[in-house]
């Protein structure tokens, strides 16, 4: 389908709103729910494009008890309960994860009435820490529907661009995704799948529809239910500083094309602008100094701009050491991180450090695995080298990098550039990555020695059913470990990236931005990545990130139209 150009650009001017959102990812929720409520609205993006970092995510969303989910009510809200005051204990205030609870079924209500989208639960996807109390292994993940963004219309090359493009008009879903791995393993299922959207596409593109998915999908949705809504959208507009009236934040000073305008919010200001992603100051100052320059996953706007101007305000931050971390294959030169999905859970692989011994369950969760090395490099003993090790028999089986099919060779770039390498036996792969030969040969034979009892003593991959869940259901006893028995063996390197940042401005159950001093900043709301993260140093399950940022967007606009309007 041929790009259409870009619309013309909304031109930014002095005006009064009742809430003024700034940041158009999950912040159209926000805006969507004001809207309803009667209230007037302004969404405000820095970048030229609407959907911010959901748009390039797999469009997952984690609210439990929403009517998607088959069970829901008043157990199924305490198992939730239970579940989140488990996995994020004191890291968070409680309030928080239980405010999230409370209104998550109404703000996936209001996003069923006020956009075009319609959603599934993603059965089997299960919760990352399941064996948790509460956890639940068939998962309580949903997602969107393959939706068709032609209904934007001329406002369709706005939306902002997914991580990974399809070669052939094809909504894959997450669900999808998973089966659609396995199609050397799993021929039937995937190809089933892989018919029935490939006919979504290409037939949808031959009568003028464009079906997308994953975080495509859900950006796509809430921008129509946007449009249809008559909520205007200034794109290329940053926020310079946020405006007040003696203790309360009554609008924004904004600035687009080198002019500056002065917006005034009746009923309140929404920060929704994303965390620091690509603050490279901030993220080697309160994450890590070893963190490389662009190696973040998040949207480029994402610079921290709203979190400074709250500051600015004498808001309060908390949670800055933490990310939504994202093991990745090591770009090439230039270049931006290549997508790791399910590679580390398949079997017939493990990773090594520069020691080339493994140091984790390589199927775990991808905070938890971002977290590890973090806490390594605290103690003095940092990962300096990451390696995805696995044979032929694997190469043959399993996607890679979302792009790369079974039996397709690796890109001959990555040899080039050193992220790949090839050998015909342990021995000489180790020394080809550089890491000692006896140590990693060791480690060679002591996983391949695992794979036979399906068992992992050192690590216990594959005894979570979120490990599973990745897995090769056709290996047994354990999805998740095969021997590596095939010639020639491989190494990937890689890196940590991340989704975005998840630390930022300390907010209420209400998301009313806080001060330093724990008092509240009346008028000021922050939300997604711009707030410090309401469920702590956690993921409880897939989609979380998104899940509190739309739940939180209905939350705030709900709490601003019970608020008497500023003047």
């Amino acid at each position: 389908m041929a790009k259409k150009p870009m619309p013309p650009l909304a031109t930014a001017c002095e005006t009064t709103v009742d809430l003024l959102v700034v940041g158009a990812g999950t912040g159209m929720a926000a805006a969507l729910a004001a809207h309803e409520r009667g209230l007037s609205s302004l969404l405000v993006e820095k970048t030229a494009y609407v959907g911010g970092s959901t748009a390039r995510s797999g469009g997952a969303f984690w609210i439990p008890g929403s009517s998607i989910l088959p069970e829901r009510g008043a157990a199924a809200m305490s198992e939730a309960a239970t579940y989140v005051r488990a996995v994020v204990g004191d890291s968070a205030p409680a309030e928080r994860g239980q405010a999230f609870l409370d209104a998550g079924a109404s703000a996936v209500s209001m996003l069923e009435r006020t956009t075009p989208m319609r959603f599934f639960w993603a059965q089997g996807y299960s919760d990352y820490h399941p064996e948790a109390p509460g956890g639940r292994a068939e998962g309580r993940t949903c997602e969107c529907r393959p939706f068709d963004a032609s209904v934007l219309g001329a406002e369709r090359p706005r939306l902002r661009p997914g991580v990974m493009e399809a070669p052939v008009p094809m909504p894959v879903t997450g669900a999808d995704y998973k089966w659609m791995n396995l199609l050397a393993r799993k021929p039937a299922k995937a190809l089933s799948r892989i018919l029935r959207r490939a006919a979504l596409g290409i037939g949808g593109m031959l009568i003028g529809r464009e079906y997308l998915a994953g975080g495509q999908a859900l950006a796509a949705g809430l921008f129509a239910g946007v449009l249809r809504a008559g909520i205007p959208v200034w794109t290329e507009t940053s926020l310079v500083r946020l405006i007040q009236d003696g203790d309360r934040v009554t609008g924004a000073v904004l600035r687009q094309a080198g002019k500056e305008v002065t917006v005034l919010a009746r009923r309140g200001v929404v920060l929704a602008a994303g965390g620091f992603d690509h603050d490279m100051a901030a993220r080697h100052k309160f994450q890590s100094p070893r963190l490389a320059t662009g190696a973040s996953l998040g949207a480029e706007g994402n610079t921290g701009d709203a979190i400074a101007a709250a500051q600015e305000v004498e808001a309060g931050i908390a949670l800055m050491d933490q990310a939504w971390w994202f093991p990745a294959f090591a770009p090439l030169p230039g270049g931006a991180p290549l997508v790791m999905l399910a590679e580390r859970s398949l079997p017939g692989s493990f990773v090594v450090d520069q020691t080339g011994r493994r140091f984790i369950n390589e199927a775990t969760d991808y905070m938890s695995f971002g977290q590890t090395l973090l806490d390594r490099e605290r103690r003095g003993d940092p990962a300096e080298q990451m390696w995805l090790v696995f044979d032929q028999r694997y190469r043959n089986n399993y996607i890679m990098a979302g792009g790369i099919y079974p039996r397709q060779p690796l890109p001959r770039a990555w040899f080039d550039a050193g992220i790949a390498h090839r050998a015909d036996d342990p021995a000489a792969l180790a020394r080809a990555i550089g890491v000692p030969v006896d140590a990693f040969t060791e480690t060679f034979h002591t996983i391949n020695r695992y794979a036979g009892t399906g068992t992992d003593p050192d690590f216990g991959r594959g005894e979570s059913a979120y490990d599973r869940y990745y897995g090769d259901p056709t290996v047994t006893p354990n999805p998740n470990l095969a021997p590596l028995d095939k010639a020639p063996y491989y190494a990937v390197q890689m890196i940590l990236s991340d989704l975005g940042t998840c630390g930022g401005l300390v907010a209420d159950r209400d998301a009313r931005v806080l001060r330093e001093d724990g008092g509240v900043i009346d008028g000021l709301y922050a939300i997604g990545n711009t707030a410090a993260n309401a469920f702590g140093a956690t993921y409880p399950g897939a989609g979380a990130t998104i899940g509190q940022g739309l739940v939180y967007g209905y939350i705030a606009a709900r709490h601003a139209a019970a608020q008497k309007p500023a003047g």
